[in-house]
């Protein structure tokens, strides 16, 4: 197997620090920055001459990028990767110039169903600084919405079934074989909006369904909760029904809601994506050093 002669890891990887040393370990020569880039030309700069570049999901890796540094033969993304349109490189032009790119999928996800049901319960129980109804509330019989039923959307809906929720589905495709095991029912999504008090989206990056029109179906007295990695609504919509009362939105990230909306009483969002716990970012290391030993093995 044939090491890369250099490798750049253009932002911190997000993995655990031994896994980084791993890492280092399939090139000849390594850097691995610790900060994340602003501009295109400082991500262009740091590549220079590597033939094998890393990244998280907050960089973006352009055209420009790409045909500046014409040494690149790898691209290994170090965080989910479902499709080309929601990816934070340019694949396509990527794969006219003949660079492999991959990325991660299925290795967060248990955290992310944690998360939901802990938020739901601190707020329908009231145990942190706000609570939904003017009484305690259960999750029995809640009537739940999810929006994307991709492994995260199957695994929050498996886990609100157990609790005792009544949930109902839209997704871009349907998933007949879960309707059948879990008696729930798929809708369009105005229908949904319309029937759930609870609302949770899990789309691909860049996905966004919720927009003003959206918002007034799913009227009021009513809980948003995002676990995508950015929003899945207009954020302006966003921030108006949120100046409506007894509403909630919840995501584990900031950028899950957008910054316009951070800080409100009845906002509540995290510092750290809910599905990067210490186990998920094995799960994630393992992956991405599988995709680069693939790699290295055929080529």
């Amino acid at each position: 197997m044939k090491k890369f002669k250099k490798m750049v890891a253009i932002e911190p990887t997000k993995l655990l620090p031994e896994w980084d040393e791993k890492l280092k370990d399939l090139a000849e020569e390594t850097i691995f920055y610790k900060d994340i880039p602003t501009e295109a030309a400082t991500i262009s700069e740091r590549i220079g001459d590597a033939d094998c570049v890393l990244l998280s999901f907050t960089s973006f890796i352009d055209k420009e990028v790409l045909d500046a540094c014409p040494n690149i033969r790898y691209i290994g993304i170090c965080a989910s990767l479902y499709a080309p349109e929601n990816a934070n490189v340019d694949i396509l032009h990527a794969e006219k110039k003949g660079i492999v790119v991959t990325g991660v999928r299925d290795y967060g996800d248990e955290g992310v169903k944690e998360y939901a049901i802990s938020e739901l319960v601190r707020l329908l129980q009231g145990r942190g600084p706000a609570m939904w109804k003017a009484e305690p509330m259960e999750l029995t019989g809640v009537k739940v919405g999810i929006v994307g039923m991709g492994t995260v959307g199957s695994l929050l809906v498996r886990t609100m079934t157990f609790f005792g929720m009544d949930v109902n589905y839209y997704s871009r495709t349907r998933k007949p074989e879960l309707e059948k095991e879990l008696a729930m029912e798929y809708l369009p999504l105005n229908d949904l909006l319309q029937k759930v008090d609870i609302m949770i989206t899990c789309l691909n990056k860049n996905v966004v369904l919720l927009d003003e029109t959206a918002f007034k179906l799913f009227g009021n007295g009513k809980i948003l909760m995002n676990v995508s990695i950015a929003p899945s609504h207009e954020v302006a919509a966003l921030k108006y029904w949120l100046a409506q009362p007894g509403n909630f939105a919840f995501s584990d990230t900031e950028a899950g809601l957008g910054k316009e909306v951070i800080g409100l009483p009845n906002v509540f969002a995290g510092q750290t994506n809910a599905g990067l716990t210490s186990m998920a970012k094995v799960r994630l290391a393992q992956k991405v050093i599988e995709n680069i030993k693939a790699f290295q093995k055929n080529n």
